[in-house]
């Protein structure tokens, strides 16, 4: 594991669209070590652009899990009630526009307007669920109803950056996302946006991510430069983990949960399992899982 040399700010990001499960406690895990390691500032930002999936209950949730899993934050919400009041993405969502008028005055061969619907997309779809770039040739406006604004990623798009845990990483972003939207139908900013707007407001320099999200890194790496006044976001160190996976082999993911699915607390129990699983991950005897946080408490690392 190699931590960068500059003064480390990192940040726990949820989405209060499920219970968190054993993946986002051991990403939660691992990013609260590594930044205290570092002696940084840690965030919580809770995302919630996605408004149609958040339930009250999610977000309640949040707070639960980092309680229970003994994990402190610097800044940040204090609840539920303090993070609606001042802390929601939706107090940004003029500062995400105003980034994107900007980036679209600035380079408007970069961005181009989408009209196609959820089901269209389906049926279109590359075999690798990629968008096929429909209306890239299609004269619409911007300013059409209605209608989402992509960036249009040209073939080819390699994006390289060094990795904490994977070293150096290289992949094209044409074959691994394509031409990806960054606003959406409804006028707001899209993730890969507001994601990169609110690491650069809170300064963050260490982004510690699933590997599932290399693909996102890479979008926000290439995007930034043509985002005026985000141009720092580039010099972000990240640090992708390996996934937690269910009994199917499947990546674990809070959209695919069932509905008697409560989350992480009860799912295992104790949060020794999450203490050892990041043991584990970080290559350290698996005894070292049950006393690691209070270890480097101790150590006062």
């Amino acid at each position: 594991m190699h931590l960068p040399n500059f003064p480390v700010v990192s940040r726990l990001a949820p989405t209060p669209s499920g219970f968190l499960h054993l993946g986002n406690a051991i990403n939660f895990t691992l990013t609260w070590l590594l930044t205290r390691q570092a002696g940084g500032t840690l965030h919580l930002r809770i995302d919630d652009l996605d408004r149609a999936r958040f339930r009250p209950a999610y977000l309640d949730n949040i707070f639960r899990t980092l309680e229970w899993l003994g994990l402190y934050y610097d800044h940040g919400p204090t609840g539920p009630d303090d993070f609606e009041r001042y802390f929601s993405q939706r107090h940004f969502l003029a500062d995400y526009e105003a980034v994107l008028q900007a980036a679209q005055q600035a380079h408007p061969a970069v961005f181009y307007a989408c009209r196609c619907s959820r089901s269209e997309l389906a049926r279109l779809a590359l075999p690798d669920g990629r968008y096929p770039g429909t209306c890239q040739h299609q004269p619409l406006p911007l300013t059409r109803p209605n209608t989402a604004w992509r960036a249009h990623v040209p073939t080819p798009t390699p994006v390289h950056f060094p990795d904490g845990l994977q070293g150096p990483v290289s992949l094209r972003l044409d074959e691994s996302l394509g031409d990806f939207v960054v606003r959406k139908k409804d006028g707001a900013a899209a993730y890969q946006v507001a994601s990169v707007v609110d690491d650069v407001r809170l300064g963050t320099t260490l982004i510690i991510r699933g590997l599932d999200l290399l693909p996102s890194t890479a979008a926000q790496l290439w995007l930034t430069q043509y985002l005026p006044g985000q141009e720092s976001f580039a010099a972000t160190q990240f640090v992708h983990h390996g996934l937690v996976l269910n009994a199917a082999g499947q990546k674990l993911s809070k959209s695919t949960q069932a509905g008697e699915q409560r989350g992480v607390m009860e799912e295992v129990g104790t949060p020794q399992v999450v203490y050892q699983a990041v043991a584990q991950l970080l290559a350290l005897p698996a005894a070292a899982g049950e006393s690691l946080l209070s270890m480097l408490h101790e150590l006062q690392l």
